[in-house]
């Protein structure tokens, strides 16, 4: 029986949607055995904000070791959240498969009578870790206090019985992956908080030599995930603004046409660039490519540059 190494991160999350995967992976290979191998990151272990990170340049922090782990043949196939891959790989990895996306939406929680955002009282303490969803959020509702909040999910969560915060946003699929969607007060409608690139996907990550892994994932490979994700991404890569930035972007399809968003926003919220681009689905990369061209034209670059201090 042939043995398939699969490289993950070891958070709750990273393990769970890894679980997935291999679950999936599993049934369209029965006689091949999948075996997980956790792998720390820097963005597992550093005390430095992730804003910090990403302002030195450093886009890799959540994934670094584990595609130097496959370029060391430790591992054969990676399993990562999409929105934390940098848009330019390592040369001889590629991401062979991108299984169906899950919700892509934020999601609010919120402490007693504070469960819907628009329902906020004035001076509310809102909880993120997000600069889009900061900027977003102070653009959509300039009256709420937006306080960081980091660590992983279940540290989130408690924060709301901490007292400090009132109501705190995640990512839904983050929620929904780990088995806590009955945690979810509101989902919050992409006209208020547009997702992040590539939010709710996953990306399965293998060597660009290695045909059998590439094969092993592609059996589990959406192909019209994979067009809302290319477009999504090709507009970030042509803002040229990074996973840290506060960008956000959401493409759906339907009938074959294929309908991206973007915005653009000031830290501070008193600005958000929004424009919106459609055509054919098989047209996905340019169609994210020449709304990051029409973003840049209406001035989204100052605001990408002052967000990176």
């Amino acid at each position: 029986m042939r043995t398939v190494t699969v490289g993950t991160r070891g958070s709750a999350l990273a393990l769970a949607q890894t679980r997935w995967v291999v679950a999936r992976l599993k049934e369209e290979w029965p006689e091949t055995d999948f075996r997980i191998q956790t792998i720390s990151t820097k963005g597992d272990r550093s005390r430095e904000s992730l804003g910090t990170m990403a302002q030195k340049g450093d886009k890799g922090f959540w994934v670094k070791e584990i595609e130097d782990a496959l370029l060391q043949k430790q591992v054969d196939i990676a399993v990562h959240s999409l929105k934390d891959l940098p848009t330019a790989q390592p040369e001889g990895l590629e991401v062979s498969a991108i299984p169906k996306r899950v919700d892509a939406r934020d999601v609010l929680i919120g402490r007693e009578g504070m469960k819907k955002l628009a329902d906020l009282p004035a001076g509310a303490r809102i909880g993120t870790s997000s600069v889009r969803r900061k900027a977003f959020l102070r653009a959509y509702r300039p009256d709420l206090v937006v306080k960081d909040l980091r660590g992983n999910i279940d540290t989130r969560l408690a924060a709301i019985g901490g007292g400090e915060y009132d109501a705190i946003i995640l990512a839904a699929a983050g929620l929904i992956r780990t088995e806590q969607r009955h945690r979810i007060d509101e989902f919050v409608a992409t006209d208020i908080l547009l997702p992040a690139p590539g939010q709710g996907a996953l990306a399965l990550e293998t060597r660009a030599d290695d045909d059998l892994s590439i094969e092993v994932a592609y059996a589990i490979h959406d192909h019209m995930t994979d067009d809302r994700i290319t477009a999504e991404r090709e507009f970030l890569a042509g803002l040229g603004a990074g996973c840290m930035a506060p960008v956000g972007a959401h493409a759906t399809v339907k009938g074959g046409v294929l309908t991206l968003e973007g915005w653009v926003g000031g830290i501070d919220g008193r600005k958000v660039i929004r424009a919106e681009s459609s055509g054919d689905a098989t047209e996905c990369a340019d169609l994210g490519a020449e709304l990051a061209a029409d973003m840049l034209a209406q001035g989204a670059q100052e605001l990408i540059d002052a967000a990176h201090g």
